[in-house]
């Protein structure tokens, strides 16, 4: 039982979706969890069915304390490489968090997914963090992170694909699968394709 003043640590749960695929941008997401409201069914993005996800972006996006989605361009990527413009998205996604005057941010901890940790200099909040390899499916604020950042991306390349309909986005999402690399053969690329990946560089060359 908790002592009169007694406040737990929020976790800020971060995570990324696209840094593989062969076009579009690379987005990131920061959720704060309400301990006292649990999301059911949170897991890994990629252990989810695209219904799942879904099903429970907007009951993060209602029960979450604060949650923000934030993004690195196709240019950015081609031009800082895949591994800095998604420490960059993440970044962005913690400084668009809005977090209520009643947080202690003191006892804020950030808990970011992978092995490397973004710029958390002159955040607009005093935090810890830490780098967890799985942690999308271990810590369930990272989780909601991995859905938020993967249902926002998955849109984005759908509405991509209402531009350039000749690729296929909606259906792969601009992962290098066969029927991408084969209108990438056909058609050359589209400004949205990243030209720092190999299959992409291959066909410019």
């Amino acid at each position: 039982m908790k002592s009169a003043g007694e406040t737990t640590r929020l976790i800020i749960g971060v995570d990324e979706a696209g840094r593989g695929p062969l076009a579009g941008p690379v987005m990131a997401s920061a959720v704060i969890l309400d301990p006292k409201r649990p999301v059911v069914g949170l897991n890994d993005s990629k252990k989810l069915t695209e219904k799942q996800r879904d099903q429970l972006a907007p009951i993060i996006r209602e029960q979450a304390l604060a949650w923000s989605v934030a993004t690195s361009t196709t240019a950015e990527i081609d031009q800082i490489n895949i591994l800095q413009a998604t420490l960059l998205a993440m970044r962005r996604a913690l400084e668009m968090l809005v977090l209520p005057a009643e947080y202690k941010t003191d006892l804020l901890h950030i808990q970011v997914d992978g092995n490397k940790l973004p710029d958390l200099q002159a955040l607009p909040f005093c935090c810890t963090a830490e780098a967890i390899v799985g942690g999308d499916a271990l810590i369930p604020s990272i989780s909601a992170a991995s859905i938020l950042a993967k249902v926002e991306r998955d849109a984005w390349m759908q509405a991509l694909d209402q531009q350039y309909p000749v690729y296929g986005f909606a259906r792969h999402k601009g992962y290098g699968t066969a029927i991408h690399l084969q209108a990438l053969g056909q058609h050359g690329i589209c400004p949205e394709h990243r030209r720092s990946f190999a299959p992409v560089r291959a066909l410019i060359a």
